[in-house]
């Protein structure tokens, strides 16, 4: 009796929000406006702990990787480098609700609003 009531808490607590997977988790569609025009890119985001990793991709083999990630409750934090011509670092803030992700990118002294939507 012990064995199955020790196996029915520890189902409940596996099931449980403490267990749950971090909001921002999972596979997103991203859209920015910027002076240069729309920004689309499909983005991948994994969390471990308050660390949040992943990767813009952009198509034609173009991808970039979010680096200095971090997620605390439902607000994150990361940056995303552009190489080319001209190197340029985002530093991207944004605030997750369900399925949507709203936030601000800074580069080079502007700010260009940003959002995403949940794919999977």
């Amino acid at each position: 009796m012990k064995a199955k009531l020790i196996t029915a808490l520890l189902t409940l607590l596996a099931s449980s929000s403490l267990w749950a997977q971090s909001p921002a988790q999972g596979t997103w569609a991203f859209t920015m406006s910027s002076p240069f025009g729309v920004v689309n890119a499909t983005v991948i985001m994994e969390t471990d702990g308050d660390v949040l990793s992943g990767e813009f991709d952009l198509g034609e083999g173009r991808k970039l990787a979010i680096e200095n990630g971090s997620i605390e409750g439902d607000t994150l934090t990361f940056s995303i480098t552009r190489e080319g011509m001209m190197t340029m670092t985002y530093e991207m803030r944004a605030t997750v609700d369900g399925d949507s992700i709203k936030g601000i990118a800074t580069a080079m002294g502007s700010d260009a609003p940003w959002s995403m939507t949940r794919s999977s």
